[in-house]
């Protein structure tokens, strides 16, 4: 049966109406004024306060992926190498985040960070600490927030890889003299590259242009681009250099995509 292009119509009308449209008023909009055309960009792109921005919001993205990488990769190969039977558990565990609402996730973490909160009740019980420790509206509760969240994504992503990785490789080199450690990490870590760059990607993006944790958990600790265009479009109302940021912030997911492409490109010549 020959494929009909038709059969895409409603498809592609719905990605030009709710995505090809939207992004090209915004684009649109952030040079909507031919004196203010490349003012609001060379701003953006030249001011030392909103460059500082730009290096918060990378680096708050890289640490949520390093933590989400730590405490990912060893769950990921444990549901893959030990788990078993409950394989089908610890996976429902690992994405129960994603099943909870958002606004839950974040006043939950507000409730266990307060002054008064489980933590520091907690600790201060067992007498480790003397008063209690101002964890709330901080770059720790943030972090610890969108790891909460974005974990799974990393964990998925190695998993689904290290469960191609035949296991005989790593007896045979346990046959040929390897430690346990020793094998790890010359036959499964670097066979296992693909997941952690995929996973890292997808970490990194999504963090990225994360809003609502840092907003409830931030408290203002931490200025970044998804909470600097919430201002301009609630608070200055300043429509284009907020559609100028937005697109700031869509370049750096594209090339996050663009990352994400090359390393299949590669991937697939290898094979």
């Amino acid at each position: 049966m020959a494929f009909s292009p038709w059969l895409s119509a409603p498809a592609a009308l719905f990605l030009i109406a709710f995505f090809v449209l939207p992004l090209t008023d915004n684009a649109l909009r952030s040079v909507a004024s031919q004196a203010a055309a490349g003012a609001n960009y060379l701003k953006l792109l030249t001011d030392p306060y909103y460059l500082w921005v730009i290096g918060v919001t990378i680096a708050l993205s890289a640490a949520v992926t390093l933590a989400s990488l730590v405490l990912g990769y060893p769950i990921a190969y444990f549901l893959v190498r030990k788990a078993g039977r409950w394989s089908s558990l610890i996976i429902f565990l690992t994405v129960a985040p994603l099943l909870t609402s958002i606004i839950m996730r974040t006043f939950g973490w507000r409730v266990l960070f307060a002054r008064r909160g489980l933590l520091n009740v907690l600790l201060l019980d067992a007498g480790w600490i003397e008063r209690p420790l101002a964890l709330l509206n901080s770059p720790v509760s943030v972090v610890v927030g969108l790891v909460h969240v974005l974990v799974p994504f990393m964990v998925l992503s190695i998993a689904s890889v290290l469960q191609g990785i035949n296991p005989r490789l790593g007896e045979s080199a346990r046959i040929l003299g390897a430690g346990r450690m020793r094998t790890f990490w010359l036959v499964t870590f670097p066979l296992s590259l693909d997941g952690i760059a995929t996973g890292s990607i997808l970490v990194f993006m999504l963090a990225n242009g994360s809003f609502v944790t840092l907003l409830l958990l931030g408290g203002g600790s931490l200025q970044t681009l998804p909470l600097l265009i919430y201002q301009q479009f609630t608070t200055t109302r300043d429509f284009a250099f907020g559609a100028a940021m937005s697109n700031v912030l869509l370049v750096l997911a594209l090339l996050c995509l663009l990352l994400q492409l090359v390393l299949i490109r590669r991937r697939g010549v290898k094979t």
